[in-house]
C-alpha cells in the first residue's frame, strides 16, 4: 500500500477512503411504506423482518425483499363441484387476506399467493362436499345446507381457509360465498 501512496497526500486518501464507506453506508438506505414489510437475509441467512415504516438503514450486504401486510382479495372462480348428496352445483367465494408472518410466507411456500389461490379452490370444493345445497324431501328439517345455514358455512369455510393458509403464515379476515347455484347439467 506505501509504494501506491507515495505520491498522494495524507488527507486525499482520506477524503477518498470516506467518500468510499459514505457511498457503501448509503447503499444501506431504504424507504418503507406504511403496511410493508423487508424480509432482510444477508449471505441466504434470514436476519430478519423489518416492520417499521419510514426511512430505514440496514446492512448494505443485507438482500431486503419487499412483501406487503396490506389486506387483499381473492375472487375465486365459479367451481362445478358435488355437494354432500352428488348433486352437481356451482359455487364461488370471495376471500379476504393478508400476511401475517413474513418469514413463513417467503420461505416454507415457493409462491405464497399461488398457494393462497390453489388451497382457496380446495376449501371451497371441500366445503361444498360437506353440506347438502338445499333441504331434500326425504332428509329431516334442521340439516344445515349451503343455502340455509350461510353462517354455518362461512365459518366452517373460514376455519377451513385458516387452516391451510397457517403454512404459509396467511391469515384469513373474511370470506362470503358469492355464487351458489345447481349446475345446468
Amino acid at each position: 500500500i506505501l509504494w501506491a501512496t507515495r505520491g498522494m497526500p495524507l488527507g486525499l486518501m482520506l477524503a477518498t477512503a470516506l467518500l468510499i464507506a459514505g457511498v457503501f453506508m448509503l447503499a444501506g438506505l431504504y424507504m418503507q411504506q406504511p403496511n410493508e414489510a423487508r424480509i432482510l437475509t444477508l449471505f441466504g441467512r434470514y436476519s430478519g423482518t423489518d416492520r417499521a415504516e419510514g426511512l430505514r438503514w440496514a446492512n448494505p450486504l443485507m438482500i431486503k425483499r419487499k412483501i406487503s401486510l396490506r389486506a387483499r382479495n381473492l375472487n375465486a372462480p365459479t367451481l362445478k363441484v358435488n355437494d354432500k348428496r352428488g348433486n352437481p352445483v356451482e359455487i364461488s367465494a370471495a376471500v379476504v387476506w393478508r400476511v401475517e408472518d413474513t418469514a413463513r410466507a417467503v420461505f416454507e411456500v415457493d409462491d405464497f399467493e399461488a398457494y393462497v389461490r390453489i388451497q382457496a379452490e380446495a376449501a371451497i370444493r371441500h366445503l361444498a362436499a360437506q353440506f347438502a345445497y338445499d333441504e331434500a324431501d326425504d332428509h329431516p328439517d334442521g340439516e344445515t345446507t349451503l343455502r340455509a345455514g350461510q353462517d354455518v358455512v362461512v365459518q366452517a369455510l373460514i376455519t377451513q381457509l385458516q387452516a391451510r393458509f397457517a403454512d404459509a403464515g396467511v391469515t384469513v379476515l373474511d370470506a362470503k360465498i358469492t355464487h351458489l347455484a345447481y349446475a345446468p347439467e
